[in-house]
């Protein structure tokens, strides 16, 4: 998750939930950026099993007209069109029928994606740009994306857990 003082607007105060991280790179989606475009509107098959606010998130900066769907399931093994991420949350083909996806409970589409190249990220660790929290399943659905970056920082342990209270606007303070 974004440390307050990463200002980049891309980024300042959002929770990222990492997809893949290696020694090439680490791509990622912004949870906490929902879009005013419904999916009803554009991937019209799986608009029903959207979880609410049912509109497009914007996933990062990174290719903003493809989308990536996480989706959880009730199933240890949901098959072939669904890729686990951690537990039931994973990546989920848009190209199938929802009812191609044995066990499908919610889903949450997000356009485009945050990415760094090999090292980048461990950098901005280093400059501490970035706070490298667990993420819970509840997280990936929130139905206020509006509030978890201070949700996640308010069940971190001491002393990170106080910049729950960092004001919405700084000039507040």
């Amino acid at each position: 998750m974004a440390a307050p003082t990463l200002l980049d607007p891309n980024f300042a105060r959002t929770v990222v939930f990492m997809l893949e991280h290696n020694d090439e790179g680490a791509i990622g989606v912004v949870l906490n950026r929902p879009s005013e475009l419904p999916v009803a509107t554009t991937i019209e098959p799986w608009a029903g099993r959207t979880v609410p606010p049912s509109v497009i998130f914007l996933g990062g900066p990174v290719s903003p007209s493809s989308v990536i769907a996480l989706a959880s399931v009730s199933l240890d093994d949901a098959g072939a069109n669904w890729n686990p991420i951690l537990g039931r949350i994973g990546t989920v083909d848009l190209d199938v029928d929802p009812s191609e996806v044995p066990g499908l409970d919610e889903v949450r589409m997000f356009a485009g994606y945050a990415g760094w190249s090999g090292g980048q990220l461990e950098a901005e660790l280093h400059d501490d740009c970035w706070f490298e929290v667990t993420a819970e399943l509840t997280d990936v659905h929130t139905d206020d994306p509006y509030e978890l970056w201070w949700e996640v920082l308010a069940r971190q342990p001491e002393p990170l857990n106080r910049l729950a209270h960092y004001p919405r606007d700084p000039s507040d303070n």
